[in-house]
C-alpha cells in the first residue's frame, strides 16, 4: 500500500500555473478567487508548493475590452489528470481573461530551486546586516 503511494507521488509533475484575473474586482473578492483555485488543486491531489501574486498589472494587449488584470503564479505538483480538470474550471469562470499552465522540466526545477536559495541567502544577509 505505502509502495503505491510513494510510486504515485514519483509520477506527479511540477506544473507552473499563470492566470489573469479580471482586475475590476475588489480584493475580496480576487483573493476569494485565488483561494479558490488553491483549493482545487489541493481538493484533486495536487499539492501547492508556491504560490506568487504579481497583483495588477497593464496587460500587453487588451482581452475582452480590459486594460489591466491580477496576475497569481502558482507551482504545484500533480498527476497529469489534473490539469484538464483545472484548466476547464478556469474557462468556465468569467472572471479568469486567461491562463497557461506549464510542465517543468528538470533544468526548469532546478533554475527555480536556485532561485529560491539564492532569494533566501538574499533575506538572511540583509538581515545580517541590519544586527
Amino acid at each position: 500500500m505505502a509502495e503505491d503511494a510513494t510510486a504515485a507521488k514519483a509520477a506527479d509533475n511540477t506544473y507552473e500555473l499563470t492566470y489573469i484575473l479580471n482586475a475590476v474586482l475588489n480584493d475580496e473578492q480576487l483573493e476569494d478567487l485565488v483561494q479558490r483555485v488553491d483549493k482545487f488543486v489541493e481538493e484533486h491531489g495536487g499539492t501547492v508548493l508556491d504560490k506568487n501574486v504579481w497583483g495588477t498589472q497593464r496587460l500587453a494587449y487588451p482581452i475582452e475590452k480590459r486594460r489591466n488584470g491580477f496576475y497569481v503564479n502558482l507551482t504545484f505538483q500533480s498527476g497529469g489528470e489534473l490539469i484538464a480538470r483545472l484548466e476547464r474550471a478556469l474557462d468556465i469562470n468569467d472572471n479568469v481573461l486567461r491562463y497557461l499552465t506549464l510542465k517543468m522540466d528538470k533544468r526548469m526545477i532546478q533554475h527555480r530551486a536556485k532561485r529560491k536559495a539564492a532569494a533566501q541567502e538574499a533575506v538572511e544577509d540583509a538581515e545580517k546586516d541590519k544586527n
